[in-house]
């Protein structure tokens, strides 16, 4: 299966598995619930999906990479207790909490969730002095006499031994207890991952054009060569800093991502001509409207790769606006809902004190989120508190007067819905110019369908369609169906005249 298919099993196992009866008991006992085995290459999104996975479940995440563990970590520090047994005080060795089951009680406290996933990394590739206790785990959900806590899911990831000389190959008795997915690399998956997270857009349109290069892993003379999912989203982080600090991209950096020495240098020179392209073509200007025939007839006349590429262009600048549009509209959303709770409060709290208490919520918020969590989500609880301080200066003396202190936060929040307004704005025209000029340059050849796609496939892009709406991509989807049913009914006329004068 792909990753998407195996985060959809993962989320119906979880919701399963945390699924209560009338008497709020777990549905499926504790021993019965088998833990997860997600076995796959590395590099393909094992991790990220536990961590969309928790979000969308709204439950604890703990996560762990099992080989960085010896047996006492995992198990414990043994210790001597004394206790009375058989009438007698005596000796008795036991264990300290492991490392791994204290981090679950501890984001218990931090989150204040009691239900979470506990997600152990390479568990196939541990040591033998920890084989028997992993076993044990997996059967019995304990390191040694300490449970994992009721309400926390097990799933655990390996590689195929293919892919790592260090791997253990389960037996039947412990396959016997887990629930095995097999998972593979996937471009088309992966690219939606892909634009949702905003890579950049030289890899995507890179990787249209050479889809056989997204994921590779081969044994060569000179040594092992590949490139994983993981790799192009690193580079793609590289890229966009590079870019900011003027920094020059070339086969040795991007070879320290992709070790495939011809992927490498084949993305390399690509990379040359997707700057090229975007200075010849200056998308930003062509996006502000700024654009001249000769332009439009250069990208007609180009080569295949270079429309594609152009494409890319055009499309990477929709999305990182598109994208700001969507971020405008969640914060203007947020600081609504604030401003409400401020109202509601107006008889027993000044506005000044509730945005003081929600300011703090949100820090709260940030550290449960952490450097692992979603960054769209981390940003947006950056810039809502960071406005939030703002409203909150403009109450400075207004102790005594509540109702006019809420009155200046209802002002000041009318330029968050006109930043709103006026960007959502600004990319409906950006969308409308770009269907100008790729209309005029391409007509309506394949390119056209693969944009009108690609705006459709898009998460921002497609959200900001929906909600804001955009003339040019209706007007185009109506003659592509227009262009559909043509073709259609030609073909069944054709087929008709055919049939007709069989007859005859």
């Amino acid at each position: 299966m792909n990753i998407k298919r195996a985060k959809e099993e993962i989320t119906a196992t979880v919701r399963a598995y945390l699924a209560r009866d009338e008497v709020g008991a777990y549905r499926i006992p504790t021993v019965r619930q088998r833990p997860i085995l997600l076995m796959g290459p590395p590099g393909i999104g094992k991790t990220q999906i536990m961590e969309q996975i928790a979000r969308e479940l709204d439950v604890a995440l703990v996560s762990y990479t099992i080989t960085h563990h010896t047996r006492q970590s995992a198990l414990g520090l043994p210790f001597i207790r004394e206790k009375v047994l058989g009438g007698e005080s005596r000796t008795v060795t036991e264990y300290t909490m492991s490392e791994i089951l204290s981090a679950v009680y501890t984001a218990m406290e931090d989150t204040g969730r009691r239900e979470g996933i506990l997600f152990l990394d390479e568990v196939n590739c541990i040591s033998e002095t920890l084989a028997p206790m992993m076993l044990q785990f997996l059967q019995c959900k304990t390191f040694g006499n300490q449970p994992l806590p009721q309400g926390w899911v097990l799933v655990t990831a390996g590689n195929p031994p293919e892919y790592n000389k260090s791997v253990r190959e389960f037996d039947i008795v412990t396959l016997d207890r887990v629930r095995r997915m097999d998972v593979e690399a996937d471009y088309a998956v992966w690219k939606e991952y892909a634009q949702r997270r905003a890579l950049h857009g030289a890899v995507l349109t890179y990787l249209e054009l050479r889809p056989d290069q997204f994921y590779q892993i081969r044994r060569t003379a000179e040594g092992l060569e590949f490139v994983t999912a993981r790799g192009w989203e690193d580079l793609s982080e590289l890229l966009y800093v590079y870019e900011d600090l003027g920094q020059a991209v070339d086969q040795t950096v991007v070879g320290e991502y992709l070790q495939c020495p011809q992927v490498a240098a084949d993305f390399a020179a690509y990379w040359l001509l997707y700057n090229k392209y975007r200075q010849a073509y200056r998308v930003e200007e062509l996006l502000a409207g700024q654009w001249t025939p000769l332009q439009a007839r250069e990208l007609a006349q180009a080569p295949f790769d270079e429309r594609l590429s152009v494409l890319g262009l055009v499309l990477s600048a929709l999305r990182r606006d598109a994208r700001q549009a969507w971020r405008l509209d969640k914060l203007t959303d947020r600081l609504h809902r604030d401003l409400l709770a401020a109202r509601e409060a107006l008889g027993t709290a000044h506005p000044a004190r509730t945005l003081t208490e929600r300011r703090e919520e949100l820090e709260r918020e940030e550290t449960r989120q952490g450097s692992g969590g979603d960054r769209e989500v981390l940003r947006l609880t950056l810039e809502e508190r960071g406005r939030l301080e703002e409203l909150g200066a403009l109450l400075e003396g207004t102790e005594e007067d509540p109702q006019g202190a809420f009155q200046r936060l209802k002002e000041a929040f009318q330029d968050d819905v006109d930043r709103r307004a006026a960007w959502a704005g600004r990319v409906e025209e950006e969308l409308e110019r770009a269907f100008a000029f790729l209309e005029e340059a391409l007509g309506e050849g394949q390119e056209m369908v693969l944009f009108a796609t690609e705006l459709t496939a898009d998460y921002h892009l497609s959200w900001f369609i929906q909600t804001f709406g955009c003339q040019a991509y209706y007007r185009h989807n109506r003659a592509l169906l227009y262009q559909d049913t043509q073709g259609a009914l030609l073909e069944e006329i054709a087929r008709a005249e055919s049939a007709g004068q069989e007859q005859e």
